[in-house]
């Protein structure tokens, strides 16, 4: 139970995506950037360490955290089993032999001879997909006598930039012996896993599965890869290529998507599947015997396909607590991680709870974002503020999406600047909760950031760490001191800082320290 007599309001939970801890200095943007207000918060605060990867988190051991993994266990209030893992136990236990919607994909194909599209990113960074869950998906198929077309994304995103040969390399050992399995295309993530709505890259990842249609043929998948590392284009950024002779879908094929991360999927998916769709010109769209996904991944696209896995509903999250409790709530992030602030956060439930709202602020239209790393922080801050000022709210969640998304380029000055932005937005943001006389909980989901060069290979590092994330407590009771956790613990707390009980279903603690507030209040 909450300890009376403290209640604050609004409690403001700020995630900084991808804002890890590291005491090494070398190659860090945290340590590096200049960032007066969260040296004086880190000195002056409570504050603590979060453990935001692996099995604290519901991944395997040596998996690193991710925005969706992240938000999940933040707003769940307890470790969310992750759907890596449960994969995982179902291919160790066969089950995709006997599953029924890949059993109903089969049965389709039989009935009308033709291909089934197997797609994802082959890669082992675990956060999208896995490569090893391709190749099981593609042995069952094969077993069952079903011609398998593979549609290879390359990743150099959670993984090393230029690691994407050794991965195809995987594959292709791994489909050798199964009977007509065969790569028709490679792609690179950055045109075919956008979840921008810029449709102009997405067309062309469309024009080479879909249609045949590649921006060259190659005679073999490593050949495509070898070709763009010549010219110094590597494995995020690979132009769409089409492999030997293969010339698109046809009515009659059936599709199957790998990938168990859903924000990234859905773009291609609602290209290939949708009957009403203004992206772009698709030309005349394949009518498909079936179309299968790895889990589900929006209610726009439940009616056109089926999944493997289907969720299973997490109840008593944050964010239906407070609305059960009356309460207002804002969600409030750019594009880049508003579905972390919503879907993700109401543990992958698309609707919205009653007194939440919900404000979207477009990210900025650059190729990369160390073009721009200041993304959209400053109009999103200029949104939290106007928010809390009105004094509608009584939990605000807002995410900044710069450290995450600029430490992906693996461009250290950018990353810097990252910082340095979000930084200035947190005094603005800070300055508003004490205003209000509330409460706020500054963390992150992730590491990233704070380390931007490979120590493996001294080559940029563009994917997530293991390291644990800050938190912080600004404008706290009293007294307060902070035990460290790790992101189940997040909900609990904001409960507890808010007075209201903590439901059984969550698991963590708050990390608040009692006998330190019940001292001050002597």
């Amino acid at each position: 139970m909450p300890i009376e007599n403290r209640v604050s309001r609004p409690a403001v939970l700020c995630v900084l995506d991808g804002w890890g801890h590291r005491e090494e200095t070398a190659d860090n943007a945290v340590a590096l950037a200049d960032t007066p207000v969260w040296d004086r918060l880190w000195s002056g605060e409570p504050t603590a360490f979060l453990n935001a990867s692996e099995e604290e988190v519901g991944l395997p051991k040596g998996q690193m955290g991710n925005s969706e993994v992240g938000h999940m266990n933040l707003g769940a209030g307890r470790v969310v089993r992750q759907d890596l893992v449960m994969i995982d136990h179902a291919i160790g236990e066969g089950e995709f032999d006997r599953n029924p919607a890949l059993a109903g994909l089969v049965a389709a194909l039989r009935t009308s001879g033709g291909w089934c599209h197997l797609m994802g990113l082959v890669s082992p960074g675990g956060v999208h997909a896995h490569q090893d869950h391709i190749l099981a998906l593609a042995a069952a198929l094969s077993r069952q006598g079903i011609p398998v077309r593979l549609h290879a994304f390359t990743d150099g995103r959670d993984v090393p930039p230029n690691s994407a040969p050794g991965q195809m390399a995987h594959l292709l050992d791994g489909i050798r012996s199964l009977p007509d399995v065969e790569v028709a295309t490679v792609t690179g993530r950055y045109w075919v896993m956008d979840r921008d709505r810029r449709w102009d890259r997405v067309a062309r990842a469309y024009a080479a599965m879909a249609l045949g249609q590649g921006e060259r043929r190659v005679a073999d998948p490593l050949q495509a890869i070898a070709q763009s590392h010549a010219e110094s284009v590597f494995d995020e950024f690979i132009a769409p290529m089409v492999v030997n002779d293969y010339a698109g879908m046809a009515d009659g094929d059936a599709i199957v998507m790998a990938n168990f991360r859903s924000d990234r999927a859905r773009e291609l998916l609602t290209a290939l599947l949708a009957p009403e769709f203004d992206g772009f010109d698709r030309g005349a769209l394949p009518r498909f015997a079936a179309a299968v996904g790895m889990v589900e991944y929006s209610s726009d696209l439940n009616p056109l396909m089926t999944s493997i896995f289907p969720p299973k509903t997490l109840t008593k999250v944050l964010g239906e607590v407070v609305s059960e409790a009356g309460l207002k709530q804002l969600r409030i992030a750019e594009t880049e991680k508003y579905p972390h602030v919503t879907f993700f956060f109401n543990g992958g439930e698309e609707r919205v709870y009653p007194g939440e709202d919900r404000i979207l602020v477009p990210s900025p239209k650059v190729a990369t974002y160390d073009l721009q790393p200041e993304m959209s922080a400053a109009e999103v801050t200029d949104r939290v503020v106007e928010a809390l000022d009105s004094g509608v709210y009584d939990l605000v969640v807002i995410n900044y999406a710069n450290p995450d998304m600029v430490g992906h380029t693996g461009i250290l000055e950018a990353a810097i600047t990252a910082v340095q932005t979000v930084d200035s937005c947190l005094g603005r943001l800070e300055a508003a909760v004490r205003r209000q006389g509330g409460v706020m909980l500054v963390t992150a989901d992730h590491g990233n950031c704070e380390l931007m060069k490979d120590p493996a290979n001294d080559g940029p590092h563009t994917a997530h760490t293991l390291d644990k994330v800050p938190l912080v407590l600004v404008n706290g009771p009293p007294g307060a001191r902070l035990d460290s956790g790790r992101l189940a613990d997040v909900a609990p707390t904001l409960l507890d800082l808010m007075g209201l009980p903590q439901p059984s279903e969550m698991t963590g603690s708050t990390l608040l320290d009692r006998n330190a507030l019940r001292k001050a209040a002597e």
